[in-house]
């Protein structure tokens, strides 16, 4: 496989790394947006073992050798959360972030949920229309995190019976 191709594979904790520093690089787009992996990310630092944990899974897309892209997915009793979407600029609107949600959308499948899930910062506008055009829907839910950001962040929920999808991830 050509270097350049995009690869989307479970991810190991050796790729907390760039998992991080793609994660610092959204962060940094947004004003007030603070990455603190010690006090508030500390799944970063081992983000395999740590989804294994919870339970769930976590991919990443790598292009080039790097880390482009991100997914985390976590199960619940009767649906799935997303976690942890991210896209670097440079890749967004390439269809990285499609490919990534089709996989966890064949994923819950596969553990018979029907419903998956989403939470997004109130200043990712670009997220939640990403999540509106693949079917979620907007809930009038908010929570305020009280974290070093003060993100308050927007309910999202996708009824898989709206997404249809062929794609698979390991």
């Amino acid at each position: 496989m050509p270097d350049s191709q995009l690869q989307i594979r479970e991810a190991t904790d050796a790729d907390s790394p760039q998992l991080i520093a793609l994660i610092a690089g959204v962060f940094a787009e947004y004003p007030g947006c603070v990455l603190d992996v010690e006090g508030e990310e500390p799944d970063l630092l081992a983000i395999a073992t740590a989804f294994a944990q919870k339970p769930g899974k976590f991919w990443v897309a790598r292009q080039r050798g790097q880390v482009v892209g991100s997914l985390g997915l976590v199960f619940h009793a009767g649906y799935a959360e997303l976690k942890k979407v991210y896209v670097r600029r440079p890749e967004r609107r390439s269809g990285i972030a499609r490919t990534l949600l089709e996989g966890a959308v064949s994923q819950v499948r596969a553990h018979r949920l029907g419903r998956l899930v989403a939470w997004s910062d109130s200043r990712f506008v670009e997220a939640h229309h990403f999540y509106e055009q693949h079917g979620f829907r907007r809930g009038p839910e908010t929570r305020e995190l009280n974290d070093l950001s003060d993100s308050v962040e927007f309910a999202f929920e996708l009824d898989l019976a709206r997404f249809s999808s062929a794609s698979r991830m390991p």
